[in-house]
């Protein structure tokens, strides 16, 4: 593998003024509605323009701070592949329409953004086919306990599969024949792995991707391994992140620039600045004589 430099696709996205949205929801004050999701909503922090000169960006903060409406804009912007459907309001695409971006290089096709609820809809997929391999499962064994006991002979060549299945379970545990005669064993991965599979599995060589909260539904080691995935994708094959977190495991990856939609006025911090991680480290600081070596 060969160290490559930046490789942006997305060089920055601007957001509206707080001068142009206060113009169009003048049009809107004498309407019935109530919300204008997503106006001002971004604009309480000031955000306006975001740089992506790092391959990795990060937008840091908390429930209700914007990261997550500003990664949904962005992709919807650029046109981005998803999975799950997310609510878009009645406001959405004009908010949309009034932001604009500065690309560097064409986007390649598979470039996406993957949402917590993309994963987690991954994993009841494969809850349910997990459900339905037990079924199968246990049609297997009532099958089995059949073959082993049957006193069968082979009389036609048309009886030739069924004295297979017989010999099969006359010859093999009842573990082997099963797993044998089932398509996949998915149980074999724990949520978390399951979790941490989508995301290996959709990220790509050559590609723009957005990741909304990835720490959920991994445990701080995946965390941890995902971080090392996003590292080297970034470093070695020609990939740019955008990542909306407040995982600490996330948040310490070496040269990502991160914007913190906590502060009044959105800046960019150092990781070990933020208060997510500031939390962690008194909390840990607090134990520390309870930790052994």
């Amino acid at each position: 593998m060969e160290e490559d430099g930046h490789m942006a696709y997305l060089s920055q996205f601007i957001f509206p003024s707080a001068e142009r949205e206060e113009q169009f929801l003048h049009g809107i004050r004498e309407t019935c509605y109530s919300t204008a999701y997503p106006f001002q909503v971004l604009t309480e922090h000031e955000v306006r323009i975001l740089n992506f000169d790092e391959d990795i960006v990060i937008l840091y903060g908390g429930n209700g701070s914007g990261k997550t409406t500003a990664l949904n804009v962005i992709a919807e912007s650029l046109h981005l592949k998803r999975d799950a459907l997310y609510n878009k309001s009645s406001f959405f695409e004009d908010f949309v329409g009034m932001c604009d971006s500065v690309l560097v290089r064409e986007l390649p096709g598979h470039s996406r953004i993957i949402t917590s609820d993309d994963v987690f809809d991954f994993m009841l997929n494969i809850r349910g086919i997990n459900e339905g391999i037990d079924a199968r499962r246990n049609d297997l064994f009532r099958e089995y306990y059949q073959n082993k006991e049957s006193e069968f002979q082979l009389r036609s060549i048309q009886d030739y599969e069924r004295l297979v299945e017989v010999n099969a379970a006359r010859r093999l545990s009842k573990s082997k024949y099963v797993k044998g005669r089932l398509n996949a064993n998915v149980r074999e991965h724990s949520n978390g792995e399951t979790a941490f599979l989508y995301f290996t599995d959709n990220i790509r060589e050559n590609g723009l991707y957005l990741l909304d909260e990835p720490e959920n539904s991994l445990s701080p080691e995946r965390q941890m391994q995902l971080a090392e995935h996003i590292a080297q994708y970034a470093r070695f094959f020609g990939c740019q992140f955008v990542i909306a977190t407040h995982s600490p495991f996330l948040l310490a990856m070496k040269n990502a620039k991160i914007y913190n939609l906590d502060a009044e006025k959105m800046c960019v911090s150092r990781w070990t600045e933020l208060g997510n991680v500031r939390a962690y480290y008194e909390f840990f600081r607090a134990h520390g004589e309870e930790f052994t070596v």
